[in-house]
């Protein structure tokens, strides 16, 4: 397979239906997905079709669409008791990427304001806030790394964790869009990636993102970065993030905790790329950012292949938090706020 990653849609509108990349399958297949209503989209996000906070608020946005498009010939009434459910079902698919519940608010904003137009004209008026929020996605990807890309120098051996690509938005993607904004600029960078378990988001999409564009990529297993870390081989940490506290704390892909320890033990400074979509305000630190638990079977095997001995216990949480003070800095489409902290982040949003 040979695809330019970052002219592939992750989700995109083709014939008055959204389909998504199946990233599950990814790399050894490539195919969409068709989805027709919200119930859908939320299987999809749920199941991990698609991933990534910021393709997950898009996902979601065209999950309300959908179901009004479903509803455009309703009644007035039961066209609210439907996108009632429908955000309801959405809301419940993932509990940590906060772009979900925000892209769900942004939604409703828009159905609340028009809900003295047509049934019809507020499908469509829901349905051109889904192109937006897709559009706006890629827009501040790119300015976030603009911003980010200056903060690597040239030569920069970048290590990563998770996918937070093109695969993970709608376009450019956020650690990566960090990266590629820096290639773009004729920098000379090359990424480390570690695996990611139990669903090898590191592996399977990473790596193959960068193999597409030619972005030299080393990949790891996530016990490893603490060993090139020691040897001098690693000269920034980039990743993107589901939720970010008002006091700066960060969830993100599990594991990260361990890399921003290994980080500050070893003076490399840990960059997290976040869309201002990902600051939860009203989460005051990450003590009270929800914890998805998933699936043990994600962890007890891949696919077809068991490798834990059955009726083992399993612990499978998807996120983990990394306090603030361990973050260098947070790149924004505003700009990059070091040391985050809780003034400096409330300033992003005067």
């Amino acid at each position: 397979m040979s695809l330019d990653s970052q002219a592939v849609e992750t989700l995109r509108w083709s014939n008055g239906r959204l389909e998504m990349i199946d990233q599950r399958i990814l790399p050894t297949r490539f195919e969409y997905l068709p989805y027709g209503s919200a119930s859908a989209v939320a299987e999809g996000i749920r199941s991990m079709v698609v991933r990534g906070a910021p393709a997950i608020g898009c996902a979601a946005a065209y999950g309300v669409a959908l179901e009004s498009l479903v509803l455009r010939q309703a009644s007035r009434e039961a066209f609210g008791t439907g996108m009632e459910t429908g955000f309801s079902i959405l809301a419940a698919s993932r509990p940590t990427a906060v772009n979900l519940f925000w892209a769900l608010k942004r939604m409703r904003g828009v159905w609340e304001a028009n809900k003295h137009r047509t049934v019809q004209e507020i499908a469509d008026l829901l349905l051109a806030e889904a192109h937006e929020i897709s559009a706006d996605d890629v827009r501040i990807n790119r300015a976030m790394g603009a911003y980010g890309a200056a903060l690597l120098p040239d030569g920069a051996r970048v290590l990563t964790h998770c996918n937070a690509g093109a695969l993970a938005t709608a376009g450019h993607g956020t650690a990566l869009g960090v990266i590629r904004s820096a290639v773009e600029a004729g920098k000379h960078i090359s990424v480390i990636a570690d695996e990611t378990r139990p669903f090898l988001q590191g592996a399977r999409l990473t790596a193959w993102e960068m193999v597409q564009e030619n972005i030299p990529v080393t990949l790891i297993t996530d016990n490893m970065a603490g060993h090139l870390m020691s040897r001098g081989e690693i000269d920034a940490v980039v990743v993107g993030t589901d939720r970010v506290a008002a006091n700066g704390d960060v969830a993100n892909k599990i594991g990260t905790y361990m890399v921003a320890v290994l980080a500050q033990r070893h003076h490399i400074p840990f960059y997290v790329a976040c869309p201002l979509s990902t600051i939860d305000l009203a989460i005051p630190d990450g003590a009270a950012i929800p914890i998805e638990e998933r699936a043990a079977d994600e962890v007890t095997g891949f696919r077809e292949n068991q490798w834990a001995a059955k009726g083992v216990r399993v612990r499978n949480p998807a996120f983990d938090v990394t306090p603030a003070e361990l973050v260098t800095a947070l790149i924004t489409e505003k700009g990059v706020v070091n040391q985050p902290n809780r003034v400096d982040i409330a300033r992003l949003f005067i």
